[in-house]
């Protein structure tokens, strides 16, 4: 047996002993935010639409498909053309529509932010996006191409489309930073998974700036059916309200609820360091207080309460509060009847008495289910929320008996002072991420 040899080095304790430093403990704040969602391209699009009461649905043009689930969310004005980084050649070698747009939602969010990233700033700075089902548009346009055109059609491009962490890569090589780099993969809770490990790198001391988020662009007939065929997403028949007015397709906690609305979009959040928004004065827009993440070990797509209670509580104890502290929770409300009634339910076990008063809307009522891009985008419409005083409603709203005594907000913008915040997210697998918000 070789005994390693340490002359010349420290004493074997402590050696080991600094491997893994301790956390710095660092206070983290969020500075910015970008987004593209089917209410608009951009967050300022996105917010004034949302403030307005106005949803992003439509039937699908960015395929043909014949089925009852062809009312999605697209991206209305969404031109990579028009961005002052794509070219031609890079619109049709990045055919993985989420490349693209996460770069110029990363762009977005670091202009809106006040971060310059430059040689000092750049080697501090990390990206998270998540994804939950990555470039599945870039692998079917692959495929269309080996069937018609043959396997040397395949485009080479393929496999790094179809690579999970290519938006960050990407919008790294967009942008100059070069700190860390991957792909927080927690399905329709990425979102929040990336802002939280984002907080905990910044908090250790690893980075100074983390870009988290997440994004997916998979309106491609594979999914839209996929959806339909497992009964996650609303079919709309004639009478339907949403037949003739695709608008009212998403109605999260409504007593006619039948499914989410498929969307594609993405949100980023710019978190940094409490001395690094010192040294480069930089504006805090909210600070993270709390985050809490467990999983069900239930069932792939059905929620489990007992998991989700624990998940919510954890992030109300990490940020040293307690349940009647939270002004707010931005619901993961996704409009399906079984989905929405289990956060009610776990909701009303953790803020018990005191759910009358706590406001939850969906912003999926406005946005539908931008699946991987929804956490993110929602966090951010919750803390701009907070630095004006608005709550986003819960539109579509037909109040269900099943849920009564809880304020969903519906259907207008609420004027409400709000400081302290809860933002919901749970995904297939039974992964839950919530994260909580202070107002500065």
């Amino acid at each position: 047996m070789l005994t390693p040899c340490f002359s010349g080095r420290r004493s074997l304790p402590n050696y080991y002993e600094n491997i893994m430093k301790a956390p710095k403990n660092r206070r983290v704040y969020v500075i910015g935010y970008g987004a593209a969602t089917p209410l608009g391209a951009t967050f300022e699009k996105s917010w004034a639409r949302a403030v307005r009461g106005d949803a992003g649905f439509r039937k699908v043009t960015r395929c043909e498909v014949h089925s009852a689930c062809n009312v999605v969310g697209e991206i209305p004005d969404w031109d990579p053309r028009a961005l002052d980084f794509a070219d031609e050649k890079e619109i049709y070698n990045w055919n993985a529509d989420f490349v693209i747009l996460t770069m110029a939602v990363c762009q977005e969010a670091v202009r809106r932010s006040g971060l310059v990233i430059d040689a000092a700033t750049g080697p501090r700075t990390a990206c998270l996006i998540g994804s939950a089902l990555n470039g599945s548009d870039a692998y079917r346009k692959a495929m269309d191409n080996y069937l018609t055109r043959g396997p040397l059609k395949v485009s080479p491009y393929l496999l790094p489309n179809l690579c999970a962490n290519l938006p960050s890569g990407k919008a790294g090589m967009l942008l100059g930073f070069t700190g860390p780099i991957f792909s927080p993969e927690g399905a329709c809770a990425s979102g929040n998974h990336a802002i939280g490990i984002g907080a905990r790198m910044i908090r250790d001391g690893d980075v100074d700036f983390v870009l988290a988020g997440g994004a997916d662009t998979c309106i491609i007939p594979e999914i839209i059916h996929g959806f339909e065929n497992m009964n996650a997403t609303i079919k709309i028949k004639p009478g339907d309200r949403a037949h003739d007015d695709p608008a009212q397709a998403s109605r999260p906690f409504s007593a006619d609820r039948r499914g989410f609305v498929l969307s594609e979009g993405a949100g980023v959040i710019v978190l940094a360091a409490d001395e690094a928004v010192r040294a480069y004065g930089l504006e805090p827009k909210a600070e993270v207080l709390g985050i809490g993440w467990n999983s069900d070990a239930h069932h792939f797509t059905r929620p489990n309460g007992e998991t989700i209670v624990i998940c919510m509580k954890q992030a109300i104890d990490d940020a040293g509060l307690a349940p009647a502290d939270i002004q707010y929770v931005n619901a993961h409300g996704t409009s399906t009847p079984k989905g929405d009634a289990t956060e009610i339910e776990c909701l009303r076990a953790v803020f018990g008495a005191g759910m009358e008063k706590v406001p939850v809307s969906s912003n999926k009522s406005q946005i539908g289910h931008t699946l991987g891009g929804a956490a993110a985008i929602e966090a951010a419409f919750a803390i701009e929320g907070m630095r004006q005083g608005i709550i986003l409603p819960t539109i579509n709203h037909i109040p269900d008996p099943l849920l009564d005594g809880v304020d969903v907000v519906p259907d207008r913008a609420r004027k409400l002072a709000q400081e302290i915040i809860m933002s919901n997210a749970f995904g297939f697998g039974g992964t839950n991420c919530c994260v909580v918000f202070r107002g500065v």
